[in-house]
C-alpha cells in the first residue's frame, strides 16, 4: 500500500505565512504538521512508500525536508508543475497525475496533509482489510452549518455507504467525511477514469463521491478526533494547544 499525501495546494488563507512555504511543513512544537502524520503512518506494516504530491513552487522544499527525515519507508516527492493557485490541477487531478507518473498499481491510502490526528491510521487500514472494499472515514457532526460545508454520507448498519453528497443544503445524516481515503487496487481503474467521466477535480471529496456511486464503499467511524488547520487562527491555536506535545 502506498501512502499518497495530497499537498499541492497554495494555502492562500494563511497569507504571508505560506506565500513561499508549504502549509504541511509548518512547525507544531518540535515537529511539522506532515511529520506528525507520517510518524504514525510510517509504522503501518502495509505501507511501503510515502508519496507527496506538491507543486512547482514547493516541491524542492518538500524534497529538502524529505532528505532529512528518518522514516523506515522511502519518501517520493512528485511535482505537478503548477506554480499558482489559479493554475492548480486540483486534488483529484493531482492524484491521477501521480498515479500516471509513477505507474501506481497498489492499494492507496490517500490523505490531506493539513490535519493533526488523535488516532492511528492503522485502525483505518485494518477496517478496509476487514471489509475488503475501498473506504472513507466519517465522524459525527451535530452542526448543520458545518455539515453544509463538507461531504455527508448515509450508511447502513454495516457502515456500507448508501449515499454521499458534497456540501448539502439539507444534510441527510450527521455523518461528515474528512479527507482520508483508501482506494483498493481493484478500484483503481475507476479512479483513473473518474475525471473523464464527470468527477469534479478540485476537492478530494469529489472522488469519494464519484466512487460511492460506482463501487461498494464502507465508512470507518473515526475512533478519536482531529484538528483541521485551515486558517491562521487555527494554525496558531494548534501551536498553542499541541506544540508542547
Amino acid at each position: 500500500m502506498k501512502n499518497i499525501v495530497i499537498a499541492a495546494g497554495y494555502a492562500t488563507r494563511l497569507g504571508e505565512l505560506t506565500k513561499d512555504f508549504p502549509k504541511p511543513l509548518l512547525q507544531i512544537g518540535n515537529n511539522t504538521i506532515l511529520g506528525r502524520m507520517l510518524d504514525d503512518i510510517d509504522k503501518i506494516p502495509e505501507i511501503d512508500e510515502h508519496i507527496i504530491i506538491s507543486n512547482g513552487r514547493f516541491a524542492n522544499i518538500f524534497q529538502f525536508w524529505a532528505e532529512k527525515q528518518h522514516f523506515t519507508k522511502p519518501i517520493t516527492v512528485v511535482n505537478d508543475n503548477t506554480f499558482t493557485n489559479e493554475t492548480r490541477l486540483g486534488a483529484v487531478c493531482d492524484l491521477l497525475f501521480a498515479m500516471d507518473k509513477l505507474h501506481l498499481d497498489d492499494d492507496l491510502l490517500v490523505v490531506a496533509a493539513d490535519n493533526l490526528l488523535f488516532f492511528s491510521f492503522q485502525e483505518f487500514v485494518d477496517f478496509a482489510k476487514e471489509k475488503g472494499t475501498s473506504c472513507i472515514m466519517c465522524h459525527q457532526q451535530p452542526s448543520i452549518e458545518k455539515l453544509q460545508r463538507t461531504g455527508v454520507i448515509v450508511v447502513d448498519d454495516n457502515m456500507k455507504v448508501l449515499n454521499m453528497e458534497e456540501k448539502p443544503q439539507v444534510p441527510k445524516s450527521t455523518w461528515a467525511v474528512p479527507p482520508f481515503y483508501i482506494y483498493l487496487k481493484k478500484d483503481l481503474d475507476l479512479v483513473r477514469h473518474s475525471v473523464e467521466n464527470g468527477c469534479g477535480k478540485d476537492a478530494p471529496g469529489n472522488l469519494a463521491h464519484y466512487m460511492v456511486e460506482h463501487t461498494t464503499m464502507h465508512a470507518w467511524p473515526m475512533s478519536a478526533g482531529r484538528f483541521d488547520i485551515g486558517s491562521l487562527d487555527t494554525y496558531y491555536e494548534a501551536v498553542e494547544k499541541y506544540g508542547k506535545n
